[in-house]
């Protein structure tokens, strides 16, 4: 078993790529990339990615434990959940990754959110 000391945000972040391309998504913004740009804040909130497919968009997010105690974390899934794109009007998906032993506290906050919300939002595990 991989210690979580060890565990730095970036290997975090990557794991989460490695899921976006698994399923199709292309990478066009990350946080700690070297080739890529960081992704701009969508309203006040930061994402850790973008991906796209065809034109579909996705935002990722990678949740800490630190992230969960968090009050106001259900206001951020909340915002972020919601956005369109600029110019098709289509709604983007939310990737939110989390390490296993946090996923059911996750899924209860993403349970209390509005149904046309929370069908948007995909829970996914992370290292």
């Amino acid at each position: 078993m991989v210690n979580s000391m060890r565990i730095t945000p970036r290997d975090r972040v990557d794991s989460l790529i490695d899921h976006f391309w698994r399923n199709g998504f292309l990478t066009v913004s990350r946080k700690y990339g070297t080739y890529l740009p960081s992704p701009k804040p969508i309203g006040s909130y930061e994402v850790d990615a973008i991906g796209k497919y065809k034109r579909t968009f996705v935002l990722g997010l990678v949740l800490t434990d630190k992230d969960l105690e968090d009050p106001r974390l259900a206001a951020r899934i909340d915002y972020l959940s919601s956005p369109n794109t600029k110019y098709s009007n289509r709604k983007t998906k939310l990737l939110l990754g989390t390490q296993k032993h946090l996923a059911a506290k996750l899924r209860e906050i993403v349970s209390t959110l509005p149904k046309e919300k929370s069908s948007n939002i995909r829970i996914i595990i992370v290292k």
